[in-house]
């Protein structure tokens, strides 16, 4: 072990000049004790911080739902009415014989007169039953303006139907309205399905 009265030569100096040169670039351990004037080893450099963790992004808010529109509400239906209707065509006009006829085999003439006692009978019908009124009041061939908020159920639009009310057109037909049904009683017993009975001569 060397004492510090026992330093060391030139040569010995040249020697260790050399050694240390080529130990610093080879060994960063050795290079950094020499720095820190052989203090002792060096400590481990510190860990890296670890990297923050990334900010979370934001969630967007949920769009608001559209409304939902509001269930169209069935009403129900009975038979009778329809049926009793036709058992009064069929008994005013002949309209059911007169639609399960095959026409391919009469005449035009013939059809033509047919057609005049289902006319009649059927106008008899609506008459006697319904009090039937337009629905518009003017002529048809008049133009006419809807405006906005327009009873749709009552007016239907035909032909080039292009963006919203107001709109402009012709009246092409007036339509019809029932205001009065009178219909007759029904028994209780009474089948309404049999719209005209068969018919057995003695």
């Amino acid at each position: 072990m060397n004492t510090p009265t026992q330093l060391p030569g030139f040569w010995s100096r040249l020697s260790l000049a050399f050694g240390s040169f080529f130990k610093t670039v080879g060994d960063a351990e050795f290079a950094a004790r020499l720095r820190d004037d052989q203090v002792g080893p060096v400590a481990a450099p510190p860990a890296p911080a670890p990297a923050p963790a990334p900010a979370p992004i934001p969630t967007p808010a949920p769009a608001p739902a559209a409304p939902v529109p509001a269930p169209t509400v069935l009403r129900e239906t009975t038979p009778e009415a329809a049926l009793q209707l036709l058992t009064l065509l069929q008994r005013e006009a002949r309209l059911i014989d007169f639609a399960n006829e095959n026409l391919a085999a009469y005449a035009d003439a013939d059809i033509g007169a047919a057609a005049r006692v289902v006319h009649e009978g059927c106008a008899r019908v609506l008459k006697e039953h319904f009090t039937i009124q337009p629905v518009r009041s003017e002529a048809e061939g008049a133009r006419v303006t809807l405006e906005e908020g327009f009873d749709a159920a009552s007016v239907r639009l035909t032909g080039n139907v292009v963006g919203k009310a107001p709109f402009k057109g012709t009246l092409s037909h007036r339509g019809w309205r029932a205001t009065d049904v009178r219909l007759p009683q029904l028994a209780k017993e009474h089948d309404a399905s049999v719209i005209a009975p068969a018919e057995v001569e003695l």
